[in-house]
């Protein structure tokens, strides 16, 4: 599906620091066992076979080194102790570099960037495997970032990046896209380069009066025989759709919900979009499973960005992980009924405004033991954010055509992609990764229930 023009290690630009070191913070230490984060962005540029090798290859090589310079831990590693007894901290030192593969396809474009179901199996020959785990003294390194791209001849460009999460959340990875954009996009000029995309490393800013990092570290060692430094891939047999919730639905169903509920404060866009996909996915569950347990608890989990909640607030530009989670939870039969969309629009505005500004539960880690009891198997959780715009993402070529979240595909849990609509300001897109008879039967409930606002 993608034969190889070229593999390559690229590495930051002249002039770099040496090294870097960076400690892990309690935002991070969950996510070691996490699996990696896998994201493709499609572009449509009508460019043929020679040129993308004389000039696309060249320029983008060049501005990835210029960006790993402001990034450098992206080259380096997580270095993880093999005994298990001191804790893991991202290493770069000269001579760390990103595996980037440079291929070319001949599957349909257009096909690839719609949004009707399409095999999920398909997205996998355009991400990258991160490159298996070296030994050193006392660590195992594993590299925490790859990049593939792809030509499809006269049609356009995919960027694939690979992850490990525990090097950065998204606020974090989509910054170094957009800064690499921006310097692919002028040539290398770094005067382009505002400050927002500049990282900020200082982890002292990261208090732990209670030693929750401690206690996070030593909670993730009981779990370390489940736990793998390796990058494992294993494509689902599902098949990932795309769906867009306009403004003026958005609209519809915060009139809804404040017209049943009219003392609720936390009515938000994400809020009404979240809890309407959790009860679609809910009710779709009846196309797949002939008995299920009414009293069953059903999950919903998100993540929220932190770093103004702190006191002073992190920087925007603050590098890492700044990230709580937040989870709504209730019966199976109060979401599947009629009242299901106004109940979980409630729990999760609840939940998030319960949270929101509590430096108390952020500081002492009650985040993290909130996830300890979630049941995977009947949870839906959210990857990516309305307010990290990743169309916006322009190497030169405009803005992306298409955004995937290939990572939404594992894990036991279902997984749901938000982002902001490619086209329309307001507008939001959703991705999911379900088997074909469950999307068949989502999608009927998703828009069925749109056209009776």
């Amino acid at each position: 599906m993608a034969s190889v023009i070229e593999q390559c290690q690229v590495a930051p630009s002249p002039g770099s620091a040496a090294e870097l070191t960076l400690p892990l913070t309690y935002f991070d230490h969950g996510w070691l066992g996490f699996h990696r984060m896998r994201r493709i962005l499609f572009y449509k540029l009508p460019i043929s076979r020679p040129d993308f090798v004389q000039t696309i290859i060249p320029t983008l090589k060049d501005s990835l080194s210029l960006t790993l310079k402001h990034y450098i831990p992206l080259a380096g590693n997580v270095a993880c102790p093999q005994d298990w007894s001191g804790y893991p901290e991202l290493r770069y030192i000269t001579g760390d570099s990103v595996s980037v593969i440079f291929s070319e396809s001949d599957m349909d474009f257009n096909y690839l960037v719609g949004n009707h179901p399409r095999d999920a199996n398909d997205f996998y020959h355009f991400i990258p495997q991160l490159a298996e785990p070296k030994d050193a003294p006392g660590f195992q390194l594993a590299p925490v970032l790859a990049i593939q791209v792809t030509l499809f001849p006269n049609h356009g460009i995919s960027i694939g990046f690979t992850n490990h999460h525990v090097a950065g959340d998204g606020a974090t990875i989509v910054k170094f896209v957009r800064a690499w954009a921006l310097l692919n996009k002028f040539d290398g000029d770094e005067q382009f380069l505002d400050k927002e995309f500049i990282p900020f490393y200082d982890r002292s800013v990261i208090k732990d009066p209670n030693g929750v990092g401690m206690s996070i570290w030593d909670e993730m060692k009981k779990y370390k025989h489940m736990m793998t430094m390796s990058d494992i891939v294993t494509p689902p047999d599902k098949v990932r759709g795309t769906f867009i919730i306009t403004r003026n639905d958005i609209g519809k169903l915060k009139n809804l919900i404040l017209s049943r509920r009219p003392n609720l404060t936390h009515v938000t866009s994400f809020t009404v979009t979240c809890a309407y996909v959790w009860t679609c996915v809910i009710k779709s569950e009846a196309a797949i499973v002939e008995e299920i347990d009414e009293n069953g608890m059903e999950f919903f989990g998100c993540a929220a960005d932190c770093r103004a909640q702190f006191n002073p607030p992190l920087p925007p530009s603050y590098f890492g992980n700044a990230l709580v989670g937040y989870v709504a939870r209730t019966r199976h039969v109060d979401l599947a009924g009629k009242e299901g969309f106004i109940i979980a629009a409630e729990l999760i505005g609840e939940a998030i405004q319960k949270r929101m500004k509590d430096e108390e539960w952020i500081l002492s880690g009650s985040w993290f033991k909130e996830f300890g009891k979630v049941d995977e198997k009947r949870s839906v959780s959210v990857a990516g954010s309305p307010k990290l715009d990743l169309y916006a993402a322009d190497f030169g070529w405009g803005r992306a055509e298409k955004l995937e979240f290939v990572s939404i595909d594992s894990g036991d849990s279902i997984s749901m992609s938000l982002s902001k609509s490619k086209d329309s300001d307001g507008d939001l897109e959703i991705g999911l990764s379900l088997s074909k008879t469950r999307m068949n039967a989502f999608a009927a409930m998703f828009t069925h229930g749109l056209s009776f606002l």
